[in-house]
């Protein structure tokens, strides 16, 4: 599959379905290729479906059926707006930490595929006051799918969450308490952590 070489054939990308409620146009947004004027159009259209295909089909379609409508902050980044990004200091990595990550249509070092959105769960933050910080979610997540990082962050409890053919296991915050929450190896990886999320609803296969 070539890169989109008019509006039209990108209107068209757009329309690829990802899973059955996300469209591929859904994360092609960005305020630095917005306000920038960067093209954010994958270079490699069928790497970019098929690692966001697994990102909505195992992550964002469970947490949608089960807390209802996600709000996507961002998605996908090309090359050029990632390296843009970090090169302005503005909140993204290099391109190379950021393969199989925000860039979805380049495999990592060591050839894997991955996709990584950030997302806001309107259920949750709106039920802040009465629940275990945003480790309540952090945990549910966890126990529940197969996410492969997490990373909070302070403003409505926004996360990064990837999808990735390696999955680290690995949930880090930015937002209080900031720092590593869990990972393979330390004592609080294994076993179930529903106390933190007592409240949620039950979880719908």
């Amino acid at each position: 599959m070539r890169k989109p070489e008019s509006m039209r054939a990108l209107e068209d990308l757009g329309r690829t379905r990802l899973s059955e409620n996300f469209f591929l146009r859904d994360f092609l947004h960005s305020e630095i290729a917005a306000f920038y004027g960067i093209s954010n159009v994958p270079d490699d259209p069928a790497l970019a479906i098929a690692a966001g295909t697994k990102l909505c089909e195992e992550l964002l379609e469970p947490l949608q059926r089960h807390f209802g409508r996600l709000h996507i902050r961002s998605g996908y980044r090309s090359r050029a707006v990632n390296e843009f990004g970090n090169r302005n200091k503005l909140n993204c990595s290099t391109n190379a930490a950021s393969a199989a990550d925000h860039i979805w249509d380049m495999r990592d070092a060591g050839g894997c595929m991955g996709a990584t959105a950030c997302i806001v769960v309107p259920w949750v933050w709106d039920r802040r006051d009465r629940l275990d910080g945003w480790q309540s979610l952090a945990w549910w997540i966890h126990d529940t799918l197969p996410y492969a990082s997490l990373c909070f962050f302070p403003k409505l409890w926004a996360m990064n969450i990837q999808w990735h053919e390696c999955p680290a296991r690995r949930i880090a915050s930015y937002a209080e308490p900031k720092g590593l929450l869990t990972k393979q190896g330390m004592g609080n990886h294994s076993g179930s952590h529903a106390e933190h999320y007592r409240g949620f609803p039950d979880f719908r296969r």
